[in-house]
């Protein structure tokens, strides 16, 4: 997954911000941060299900479903959540800091 984003030469106002970021991009490679966060938190929701779904089959005694998947499974949707909740955690100081700031 590329994560790069397109610069611009001139810098943007905060209306031309708030527009680019709400705005999907039409007919472009790149990816957006907020896309690309999208991305990660789909995935993350992704593997949490598949965790959920080989813990059900494992309690019913499913013979196909191995209790080693289940794990792995369980500490990939944990990392994962882990993961998101430090990005989630750092935005929201970056957030702060930059609302605390004198202008």
């Amino acid at each position: 997954m590329d994560l790069r984003i397109a610069s611009n030469q001139f810098p943007l106002t905060g209306t031309q911000v708030a527009r680019r970021a709400a705005a999907p991009q039409e007919g472009t490679q790149e990816v957006g941060f907020s896309s690309a966060f999208k991305n990660a938190l789909q995935s993350v929701s992704a593997a949490q299900d598949r965790a959920s779904d080989l813990q059900r089959e494992v309690q019913l005694e499913n013979p196909k479903v191995s209790i080693e998947e289940t794990m792995v499974a369980m500490q990939k949707a944990q990392i994962g959540f882990q993961a998101t909740l430090h990005v989630r955690n750092r935005m929201v100081q970056a957030y702060t800091d930059i609302m605390n700031m004198q202008v």
